[in-house]
């Protein structure tokens, strides 16, 4: 039996919609799956006292999510003023356009494809409505437009799927690259160090307590799966299919596809740094 505390990032137990600090709330999309894990967890943003809320990722185009998004926040006496996106993934972004037109407000987002209204997002960017502020943090890697949103006075940082709450995410090539899914990672550590962020609100799972550690595991198990892939190439298997049988035998099959699309990734990575 794994001691819980030892995990990567001491993921929180007990139901995963609901408060998760002082200024975000979880509301669980009721689609699960080996991707999606529990399902897409969307966040409802807002400074306490305030009457407007900010929320990230509505989700999939499922009606009644959507709706129990914007119930649980009238429940609090809030009115969802803003809609961001972590990223265009049809999990996290499919319902924004609907979800925009039932709460009347903007959606902002890397990729201009994915706005709604005249504002996008980008780095240096900041979130203030409503009193809150949510930074913007580009985190190219798992797509190009993936960001994600530091929440410095809960010492938080929404992660999208840049990192998850169990398990690691898949870089999705050709859209992700491995290299920017590196220093993406780094960008995040250095919140963990120099701006205290403790705090990890991912997109699918559990909140993890300990953003330092989880972060520290992603990199480490990026250098193992590199090495690894390095290794199977070496060994004569050249393709990613081969390369994914080879290093991920022991992970379900339901899984090689997105495997292969990392495989993919970390193979051009190698090629480009002249590896293989």
């Amino acid at each position: 039996m794994t001691d819980a505390a030892a995990l990567p990032g001491q993921p929180r137990g007990g139901a995963l919609s609901g408060r998760a600090s002082a200024r975000a709330v979880n509301v669980l999309a009721p689609n699960p799956s080996a991707m999606t894990l529990d399902g897409t967890n969307t966040w409802i943003v807002s400074e306490p006292g305030s009457d407007l809320a900010v929320v990230v990722d509505p989700g999939p185009l499922d009606d009644v999510h959507l709706r129990a998004v914007i119930d649980t926040a009238e429940r609090a006496g809030k009115r969802v003023a803003l809609t961001l996106l972590t990223h265009g993934h049809p999990d996290h972004a499919e319902g924004a356009a609907r979800f925009a037109e039932l709460t009347r407000t903007s959606v902002r987002a890397l990729d201009p494809a994915l706005r709604l209204g005249d504002e996008g997002l980008g780095a240096g960017d900041v979130i203030t409505t409503g009193g809150v502020e949510m930074r913007v943090v580009p985190t190219p890697g798992h797509t190009a437009d993936s960001l994600c949103f530091h929440l410095p006075a809960d010492r938080a940082v929404l992660t999208g799927d840049t990192v998850l709450g169990r398990g690691t995410t898949v870089v999705a090539h050709p859209d992700g690259r491995l290299g920017d899914y590196l220093d993406s990672l780094r960008r995040l550590r250095s919140l963990t160090v120099d701006d205290g962020v403790h705090l990890v609100l991912p997109g699918h799972g559990p909140v993890l307590d300990d953003a330092q550690g989880a972060v520290e595991f992603y990199l480490a198990h990026r250098a193992k799966r590199l090495a690894q892939v390095e290794m199977a190439v070496e060994s004569g298997h050249m393709s990613a299919s081969e390369v994914v049988a080879r290093v991920y035998a022991d992970v379900d099959r339901s899984l090689w596809p997105a495997a292969e699309l990392s495989v993919r990734a970390q193979l051009e990575y190698l090629r480009e740094h002249g590896l293989v």
